[in-house]
């Protein structure tokens, strides 16, 4: 089943205690449609400017990913400048220079708009809601928002959370949406929003998912090397996401499916972190997925006895 995702394409220039990196291809929808790509074929909506370059373009489409509705705008791209210390949970933004992106009004393709998975990266919740109607026929949404959107749209996003199944966002952002600091009763007061499902992003720590009756606890992988953090919650959304579509082709999102798709999406958040921009994603292949996702297993598992 195909997947769309709507948000944006940008440069990010990134420094770690590990190394730095500069005018390396990011964004939400990058680093979502690349990781999604390696489960389903994945649309992509989004807007570049001019000093785009075709390699970017050469290796997005390398990646099954179709770019109809990449548009392509007078002026320069979206551009990102950040630092992580030691915590890297946590960046800190250094500039913004929203540029192109700033005017970005998302208008889907014909093609696009009977896609039956969908998911909306962090942009407006206005343009999320947009979005949400030219594909009204949308078996499964995902959206993820921030806290500049829960500061400064609320009511807005929570229009939008009524027509989402699953929700992803991280610690910082629940507590601030739900008003509540335990994470339980935060989730089960968002859930009273709308979503069927709200997956907790927590870094190195994992995530944790909650779907009204049953809480999930995701790993994270326990790496050697983490050199750059930038984009790993999307590239779990993208795994998580990708994994729903290719085998969840109902929109049914049980606890058994949706257990499997946030195991993927902590892989492939695994191994975004392990280089700079998608470097690592560039390399590699389905036997790699495979096995570390047996790994992952491994991991976590344990004989239960009375």
């Amino acid at each position: 089943m195909s997947l769309l995702v709507v948000g944006s394409v940008a440069f990010d220039t990134v420094r770690t205690p590990f190394g730095e990196i500069t005018e390396g291809l990011g964004g939400s929808a990058t680093y979502f449609a690349t990781a999604a790509s390696f489960f389903t074929d994945v649309r992509l909506v989004a807007v570049v400017g001019e000093d785009f370059p075709k390699e970017h373009i050469a290796f997005l489409k390398q990646r099954r990913i179709d770019l109809a509705g990449l548009e392509h705008s007078m002026g320069k791209t979206f551009r990102w400048r950040g630092e992580y210390g030691y915590q890297l949970n946590e960046a800190k933004t250094l500039q913004t220079d929203l540029n192109v992106f700033q005017t970005f009004h998302p208008k889907l393709p014909f093609s696009y708009t009977n896609t039956p998975y969908v998911f909306l990266a962090n942009i407006d919740p206005v343009l999320q809601l947009d979005v949400m109607k030219q594909v009204s026929s949308a078996k499964l949404i995902a959206c993820d928002t921030m806290n500049f959107w829960i500061d400064g749209n609320k009511e807005g996003l929570v229009k939008t959370l009524a027509g989402v199944d699953i929700l992803i966002i991280n610690e910082g952002e629940t507590r601030a949406l739900s008003g509540e600091f335990n994470l339980v009763k935060a989730a089960n007061k968002i859930l009273s929003l709308g979503p069927k499902a709200l997956i907790v992003k927590r870094g190195e720590y994992g995530a944790l998912m909650f779907n009204g009756k049953k809480i999930f606890t995701v790993p994270a992988y326990p790496l050697e090397s983490v050199f750059d953090p930038t984009g790993a919650g999307d590239s779990f959304a993208g795994g998580l996401m990708g994994y729903l579509a290719q085998n969840a082709p109902d929109g049914r999102i049980g606890d058994k499916v949706l257990r499997q798709a946030a195991i993927y999406g902590s892989v492939m958040a695994s191994f975004c972190v392990e280089a700079f921009s998608l470097d690592r994603m560039r390399s590699l292949t389905q036997d790699d997925i495979r096995r570390r996702y047996a790994e992952f297993v491994d991991l976590s598992s344990y004989e239960y006895q009375t």
